[in-house]
């Protein structure tokens, strides 16, 4: 199960949350200001971070901002995270989003949609991971086709060689014949077997190409969030001009 860490300078929120979250299975860490938060995510690399935004030390903005940006924390960028907030002014969740927040929920809340928000974030999350392994899978063959197509052409021509000596040797002891027909009938299973080799690399690269247009990849999930953030500014600014 997920382990969330949980990051609230209320000790009833943390505690409210420790239990609930733990009773339905997940593995719950705590953390009560913006400095434990980036010593938790380090020690306990949590899969998910709750944030409440306004907290000492350091604010939940201030905290996705180092998590997102500082090259210290790099490993830890790709972290999802809820950020809670009391303020509910949709320019203030924009700039949220842009800082990297999955998901941004106002207090006071209700349970069962966090719930919900935490799940979803969670599965989407997971996605964006499957996504990434499955690209990576995909460079990995890819390099090992351009390989083995590297390995089958400067291959076929020392065995077209060969072949080509062979038949022009006219006369040979009868050794040096048997010799020549074995190297020669060995050049040819050779040279069969590259051929095939070669069509079957052909076949797969065809099929990897055409899996590759039909799935949804990384750049994909980041048009539909650009587009995502689009609306919301849009929204944003018929709110503002209609006040």
């Amino acid at each position: 199960m997920a382990k969330i860490l949980i990051v609230d300078d209320e000790q009833i929120n943390l505690d409210f949350f420790e239990v609930m979250l733990t009773k339905l299975g997940f593995e719950v860490a705590r953390a009560s200001d913006g400095e434990e938060a980036l010593e938790a995510v380090v020690e306990e690399r949590p899969d998910l971070i709750v944030l409440d935004n306004i907290m000492p030390k350091l604010s939940g903005w201030e905290v996705t901002r180092i998590l997102k940006q500082d090259d210290r924390y790099s490993e830890h960028a790709g972290t999802p995270i809820i950020m809670f907030s009391a303020m509910d002014d949709v320019k203030d969740k924009i700039e949220g989003f842009e800082l990297g927040v999955e998901d941004y929920i106002t207090k006071p809340f209700n349970f069962s949609e966090v719930l919900a928000r935490i799940k979803a974030v969670l599965r989407n999350h997971e996605l964006t991971e499957q996504v990434v392994h499955r690209e990576r899978r995909i460079a990995l063959i890819e390099s090992l086709n351009n390989s083995l197509v590297y390995f089958t052409r400067h291959l076929k021509d020392p065995m077209e060689q060969i072949l080509a000596a062979a038949g022009n040797v006219s006369s040979a002891e009868s050794e040096t014949k048997e010799f020549i027909a074995l190297v020669t009938e060995e050049a040819r299973r050779t040279l069969a077997s590259l051929e095939g080799l070669e069509d079957e690399i052909k076949d797969l690269t065809q099929k990897g190409d055409a899996m590759r247009e039909d799935e949804l990849t990384l750049d994909d999930l980041e048009e539909k969030y650009e587009k995502h953030l689009r609306n919301l500014k849009a929204n944003a600014d018929s709110i503002g001009d209609s006040t």
